[in-house]
């Protein structure tokens, strides 16, 4: 989500920073291409207006015109405005209230409601260590109670047995019934939706809110749905009142203008993210995160907390003394690959990194894509042990038989085997330098001498 919006952003401030000082006019010719990106990314009209304007009333100040780097003042500016529009602060799901609390969930139909009912469900499950049942009350869509029962089994979470023909608010009464007599903490509400918002919709999901006061209700969007996801957003506001706002497919080919605009037309925090189809890929809404990565400026605090979530320490211990003492492996390489699928693979882990727009450019006209690291763990799982201790043994006929075992071409382990040999050289090389050594010479000092 945001590539469109901040590869148009990056263009512009690119020219920012090339100038010594700027004028008024210079303001205004950046503010008119900023203007345009967030118009292109689907940000609604008066939300982009009430933006530039905020940032044009921050700019014009003479401090920011004399400073020493105007460029980098201007995109502070719009950064911090960023920030204050996507809703300032992270707001996580609110448990602040008698059990069982009540969570609702609405939206459109396709939105990912019931998908992400059980995400939240696990998370609250898993993290917080929360009893949790989960209620259908879906009438309308075939086997949607059904779906929500699978999930639920998959994700280790009890759902409410189904009776059929009971309507949504016997449903949900039924629910607080037995979640007060079960204990539990939490009650999740997956609500039916429509391919559109009608009066029909809106009376079954208000008449829900009424007979059981859920203390949470949360609109369920798709990231994808763009400018109408203004109009969803402001439906549903009218009629109930939404405490947050889920953004689904977030990982999609999303220009993102739907959450700037949701979150300024509503007033509701965007609490949670959907990034994929896992149940796992569920996160929260770091707004001054999110605004860095529109700007360019990458996501390492979230990158740093994707790989304590899935780094094993004593693992990683273990193999920074493999790579001091040089006998660093196949077998760690594969290790490593896989640690780096879990991360969400190199897009996803150079979304995350500051400055990589160019980086990412480069991998895309290099044809490098996210099933590379999947050939190379085949690859290495193709290979025997002692082929993965000492590659060295690896010769033509060796080649040929652990690609046909990978589903690869001979190409293909080559480019393997000179990736893993320049890695080790370079591993030996930090193990000679030492500390002392890698500060005074850098990067440069690991680098092969030509």
């Amino acid at each position: 989500m945001f590539e469109s919006l901040s590869g148009r952003l990056g263009d512009v401030f690119e020219k920012l920073r090339r100038r010594g000082s700027l004028s008024a006019s210079d303001i205004d010719a950046a503010m008119r291409d900023v203007r345009v990106a967030l118009l292109e990314a689907d940000v609604a009209l008066p939300v982009v207006r009430s933006f530039i304007d905020r940032v044009k009333n921050s700019a014009q100040g003479q401090d920011v015109l004399k400073s020493v780097t105007p460029g980098q003042m201007i995109i502070k500016i719009v950064h911090d405005e960023l920030v204050e529009t996507l809703g300032a602060e992270t707001t996580g799901i609110d448990l602040n209230a008698p059990a069982p609390v009540g969570i609702m969930l609405v939206g459109l139909q396709g939105s990912g409601k019931t998908t992400t009912t059980a995400k939240i469900a696990a998370r609250l499950k898993d993290r917080e260590r929360k009893k949790v049942l989960m209620a259908s009350l879906d009438t309308q869509r075939p086997a949607a109670q059904e779906q929500l029962k699978v999930l639920g089994e998959q994700a280790g979470v009890t759902t409410l047995p189904i009776v059929a023909g009971q309507q949504p608010v016997d449903i949900a009464k039924r629910a607080g019934d037995a979640a007060r007599l079960g204990g539990f903490d939490v009650i999740m509400y997956d609500t039916a939706g429509r391919l559109q918002i009608d009066e029909a919709l809106m009376n079954e999901v208000a008449a829900v809110q009424s007979a059981v006061g859920p203390h949470e209700i949360l609109l369920v969007a798709d990231a994808m749905t763009g400018q109408d996801a203004v109009n969803v957003a402001e439906g549903f506001n009218e009629r109930l009142p939404l405490t947050g706002i889920v953004l689904t497919r977030v990982d999609g080919d999303a220009r993102g203008g739907g959450a700037l605009s949701m979150r300024a037309v509503t007033g509701c925090p965007i609490k949670l993210i959907g990034t994929g189809e896992k149940m796992d890929a569920l996160e929260d809404f770091h707004p001054d995160r999110i605004a860095g990565r529109i700007l360019g400026m990458g996501d390492v605090v979230s990158l740093v907390e994707k790989a304590a979530e899935t780094i094993e320490q004593d693992e990683a211990e273990a193999l920074a003394k493999k790579m001091q003492k040089g006998e660093f492996d196949l077998s760690d390489m594969a290790k490593q690959l896989g640690q780096m699928r879990k991360m969400g693979g190199l897009s996803g882990m150079m979304e995350l990194l500051p400055g990589v727009g160019k980086a990412r450019d480069a991998m895309a006209k290099a044809n490098v894509d996210e099933k590379m690291i999947l050939r190379q763990e085949a690859i290495i799982s193709s290979m025997t042990r002692v082929e993965r201790m000492k590659p060295k043994v690896i010769h033509a006929s060796r080649k040929k038989r652990i690609a046909a075992g990978s589903g690869t071409s001979v190409q293909d382990v080559n480019k393997l085997l000179k990736q893993f040999m320049t890695m080790q050289k370079m591993m030996k090389r930090v193990s000679k330098m030492g500390k002392k050594g890698l500060m005074r010479h850098g990067i440069e000092g690991l680098l092969p001498r030509m």
